[in-house]
């Protein structure tokens, strides 16, 4: 086997014959690798698991271990006995000076053939996670296929190994130095899809007259859901590249977009983006934003240093479709606040029940747009009436409320 990493060379010594000299001889013979796993759970190092077979005799053994021209952490190197670790224990570990090595002394009761398993660390190796989601033409699920790209530049070749992540199917491949590989590992057909639009405050414009009515693209995206009803569910899925593609309805696909999926634990959501549509309109705008309650703590009690807000937004939001539409809006209130009330139309909405808090500032609300009908697009007003407190005066003040009426 040609190897350049793990030149594992066993000399039995009695102790009453170990003399300086003697302190590290090596043997020509290699063993060879009995089993490799090459771990990929963590995206930042690559654990190699190896399996070898030491023949060690009763008394001191010393165990030379090299990786000349292969990218290893030393500080990671293990070595654990497999078949007798009551009766094979290993002493110590010195460091040749100037070397890519490190010696073992391992102490052992009997005359041993010994599995051991020797783990590391190692650079250069690693992978990445594509996607490929096809729809079908309703728009109602896709096909899902994730790939594993794997690049071996560690300066080590595996003629043979077991591959493993965190999740999906462990399959047996060799890679060498310098190759790199693709691999089919998780396969899910007709995944469920929720198609979405989403408007975010923080990044669209808010009043489409301030543009000359130019009708604004609202990014749209297929939500996937990582749970068992969906026939996934049970490992988290990684971010990767993914390219999404629908069933034209005649025997052939186009593409729709590409996007950077991000991680989706279980239980959470994968939204892959294939483009803007004009379809939606929203038209928001600042109908009042007030001081109230002002403190005044400077000299003479003459200026104010902090107050709180009554503000107001109104968001008209406007389908076009023939079908109904699932909206995700995203609002952005900066600082400490509290919501006095919130209601779209007639209906009062709550937190957790009509929106949900991303963050401290970040508000989220899911809302399901009917059809246009023949009298034009449907509308829906989401109104939010919100105070926000202990606002700090500025000498030079700039808007406290992220992306106000443009």
């Amino acid at each position: 086997m040609n190897s350049k990493v793990n030149k594992i060379m066993a000399v039995v010594l009695a102790l009453s014959f170990v003399t300086v000299a003697q302190a590290r001889i090596k043997l020509v013979a290699l063993p060879e690798r009995a089993a490799t796993i090459i771990r990929l759970d963590n995206p930042q190092a690559t654990l190699i698991e190896e399996e070898r077979v030491l023949t060690l005799q009763q008394g001191l053994n010393k165990v030379d271990f090299s990786w000349n021209g292969v990218s290893i952490d030393a500080d990671s190197i293990r070595l654990q006995p497999l078949d007798h670790p009551m009766d094979v224990n290993l002493i110590s570990v010195s460091y040749p000076p100037n070397e890519a090595a490190l010696v073992w002394d391992i102490a052992c009761k009997g005359d041993y053939v010994e599995k051991v398993r020797i783990s590391y660390l190692l650079s250069n190796i690693d992978r990445l996670i594509t996607y490929k989601a096809v729809a079908d033409k309703g728009e109602t699920k896709v096909d899902l296929k994730s790939y594993i790209i794997l690049r071996n530049f560690s300066g080590e070749d595996f003629d043979k190994a077991r591959i493993m992540l965190d999740y999906g199917e462990a399959f047996e491949q060799g890679i060498d130095h310098e190759e790199t590989k693709q691999l089919l590992f998780l396969k899910a057909p007709e995944v469920p899809i929720t198609k979405v639009w989403t408007f975010d405050s923080a990044k669209l414009p808010w009043n489409p007259e301030d543009l000359e009515n130019r009708n604004v693209g609202i990014p749209v995206s297929y939500r996937i859901k990582n749970e068992t009803d969906s026939g996934l569910g049970e490992h988290a899925l990684w971010g990767g590249k993914a390219r999404i593609y629908q069933d034209d309805g005649h025997e052939s696909t186009i593409i729709l977009g590409e996007d950077n999926a991000i991680l989706a634990p279980v239980g959470e959501k994968m939204e892959l983006y294939i483009g803007d549509s004009r379809d939606i309109v929203v038209t928001q705008k600042q109908l009042r934003n007030d001081q109230i309650n002002p403190i005044r703590r400077t000299t003479g009690n003459r200026e104010i240093i902090m107050y709180d807000t009554s503000e107001e937004i109104e968001a008209v939001i406007e389908n076009f479709k023939d079908s109904p539409a699932e909206l995700t809006m995203i609002q952005h209130i900066e600082g400490e606040w509290d919501m006095e009330r919130c209601t779209l139309d007639d209906k009062r909405l709550t937190l957790n029940e009509g929106f949900k808090k991303k963050d401290a500032n970040t508000i989220e609300f899911e809302i399901t747009l009917p059809a246009r009908t023949d009298d034009g697009p449907a509308k829906q007003t989401l109104t939010m009436i919100f105070h926000r407190r202990h606002v700090r005066v500025r000498n030079n003040p700039q808007p406290t409320l992220r992306n106000v009426r443009r």
